[in-house]
């Protein structure tokens, strides 16, 4: 266990209606708090070879620590596009820079009795050596997406990662994507 407090309490961020609408602003701990309705990004990374890159969250993170995610992304901040967030948050998370605009997928709404936010999901690939970010990533690996599914029912998710993976992985085989 670490005295760290948890990142990014303060960074302002747009809370969304049911529609996507921005309504207001408030710091992501509030927003958190009092489970106002905010915006985020996930990529799925993938390297030459078609792996996915999987990592484990610190135990700093103020949203499921210590937990493994087979996206990097996170909030979109106030005023900042979808677009610019999946970039912004692609780079910062592999540690690259030069990567190509993500090519967005879909978009879902999240709603747990905890949390709820409006996610757009997207796909990048990356082909130079990654440098994750360590105050947000304590372990990666670029693995094998059947290795990934293995691995499902085993390791602890991001429940919100979670279930973009399924909605991928449906939209996939029904073949809407």
């Amino acid at each position: 266990m670490t005295d760290q407090q948890p990142l990014n309490a303060d960074e302002v961020l747009d809370v969304v209606d049911e529609h996507d609408q921005v309504v207001g602003q408030a710091p992501r701990g509030e927003a958190y708090a009092r489970r106002l309705r905010t915006r985020c990004a996930f990529v799925l990374a993938r390297d030459a070879e078609d792996r996915i890159f999987v990592h484990r969250r610190t135990p700093q993170k103020l949203v499921f620590p210590s937990h493994y995610d087979m996206f990097v992304g996170g909030v979109v901040g106030a005023g900042e596009t979808y677009d610019q967030a999946a970039l912004r948050e692609a780079e910062e998370e592999l540690g690259v820079r030069g990567l190509a605009q993500p090519r967005p997928l879909f978009s879902f709404l999240y709603e747990t009795p905890e949390h709820t936010w409006w996610s757009a999901v997207y796909e990048v690939r990356c082909t130079t050596p990654v440098d994750p970010q360590a105050s947000e990533i304590d372990w990666h690996a670029f693995l094998p997406e059947e290795e990934l599914v293995r691995r499902l029912d085993e390791w602890p998710w991001t429940p919100d990662g979670l279930a973009a993976y399924r909605r991928l992985t449906a939209l996939r085989q029904s073949g809407d994507l």
